[in-house]
């Protein structure tokens, strides 16, 4: 089983149930777990993202993978695996940055957010740690952390743009948006 070849697996769009809903725990890390982790990554590197939440690969876990290292500037963070992960501290002072997700794509907004962040996790190992991040980085885990709680970024824009965007987030939603990389089928996770 640890030797499987990782797989590709389709990710959820919105308009997919589970992508609204706060996901469970995590007990134990179990060789399944492993390697929903490391189809994770596949899949994420597959679809050029930097970051992805086990809800959009339809897992009802508390798990995040990101590898932040393909932006110059994080060329030397390694990759990431936080598990039941919880922001413990929000900075006042926000920044505004481009956001997109591979659960919403074609769409970018400008997000605003606390700049820095302090966020507890477990690892693989179930030890608990504690990392303080800023800018990008902080950005990414708190837009994958929202996830897990069955937040989305077009959550956090104001009504105009929403109204804006209803048209492409529903050629999105009926799966009318060609995509370069493996998406749920139409109605496989929907309410």
């Amino acid at each position: 089983m640890y030797g499987e070849m990782m797989a590709l697996l389709p990710i959820t769009l919105i308009g997919d149930k589970i992508l609204r809903r706060k996901v469970k725990k995590v007990t134990e890390v179990d060789v399944e777990t492993v390697d929903l982790i490391k189809n994770m990554f596949s899949t994420m590197r597959n679809a050029n993202g930097i970051g992805l939440a086990a809800n959009q690969v339809g897992a009802d876990k508390a798990i995040i993978v990101i590898d932040v290292s393909v932006v110059d500037e994080y060329k030397n963070v390694k990759p990431m695996v936080l598990i039941n992960p919880n922001i413990i501290f929000r900075s006042e002072e926000k920044i505004v940055m481009e956001e997109g997700c591979l659960s919403i794509p074609d769409i970018r907004c400008e997000i605003d957010r606390p700049k820095e962040i302090v966020i507890k996790f477990k690892d693989t190992d179930m030890r608990e740690h504690e990392l303080e991040a800023s800018a990008l980085l902080a950005r990414v885990l708190q837009h994958e952390n929202d996830h897990l709680n069955g937040i989305l970024f077009t959550d956090l824009i104001d009504q105009n743009l929403k109204k804006k965007l209803k048209k492409p987030l529903n050629l999105i939603k009926n799966r009318q948006l060609e995509v370069d990389y493996p998406v749920t089928a139409d109605a496989e996770y929907r309410l």
